[in-house]
């Protein structure tokens, strides 16, 4: 079996949204003093590699907790997008080259070759999104999620959010952000799992993102 580990490493030195903090890893127990070492995590729930659930966005929609298990694992395939430039658009241009395989997974994932630019100031620049038709297709399909390895759904500039509450107003569905390695995985399905932390009334979690190849 071939593991690969699409996610980014936390530390407090990471990238963060603008408007946010970067991570606390605060020693709070030591062996010196206390025999065994403890460490104090304060982070945003949507640090790093993570995902958002319906009611990050939308007050009254499904928290990550409500969702079942099987909801963070299943099929995937990476949808090579590397040739955008900035400010382009995903299009289904990008998503037609797979033919019916984008119809056979449960998570669509986006590879802009966004994370080489990791811990720089480009990573916050004008990446490319998703349109409105591509969109359209997510929501009218049976995805448990969709992923990507940029900061957000939304371009940074776009304040309103307005994929993200389009995305969540209409489906029960996650959006992973901040992947990473996604070139390392085959132009075919592969097994992908999610998990967050199982936090009471979770609006979104960091998790281990995982692709493997039986």
């Amino acid at each position: 079996m071939r593991v690969i580990d699409l996610t980014h490493t936390i530390n407090e030195n990471m990238p963060v949204y603008p408007g946010t903090d970067t991570p606390k890893l605060i020693s709070v127990n030591t062996y010196e003093k206390n025999g065994f070492k403890e460490t104090f995590l304060q982070m945003y729930t949507h640090t790093g590699t993570h995902m958002d659930p319906p009611v990050h966005i939308c007050e009254g929609k499904k928290t990550l907790d409500e969702f079942p298990i099987e909801q963070f694992i299943g099929k995937a395939i990476v949808i090579d997008c590397r040739m955008l430039k900035e400010g382009d658009a995903i299009t289904m241009e990008q998503l037609k080259c797979y033919g019916d395989k984008i119809e056979r997974v449960d998570f669509l994932l986006f590879n802009l070759g966004w994370d080489k630019k990791w811990g720089s100031d480009e990573y916050f620049g004008d990446y490319p999104c998703i349109d409105d038709e591509v969109m359209e297709y997510i929501l009218k399909g049976k995805y448990k999620g969709i992923g990507f390895d940029v900061i957000g759904l939304d371009p940074i500039a776009d304040e309103n959010l307005t994929r993200h509450k389009k995305l969540f107003e209409n489906s029960d569905i996650i959006n992973i952000e901040n992947l990473t390695n996604l070139e390392q995985c085959v132009n075919d399905l592969f097994w992908f799992s999610c998990f967050p932390l199982k936090i009471e009334k979770c609006d979104g979690s960091p998790i281990r993102a995982v692709a493997w190849f039986e």
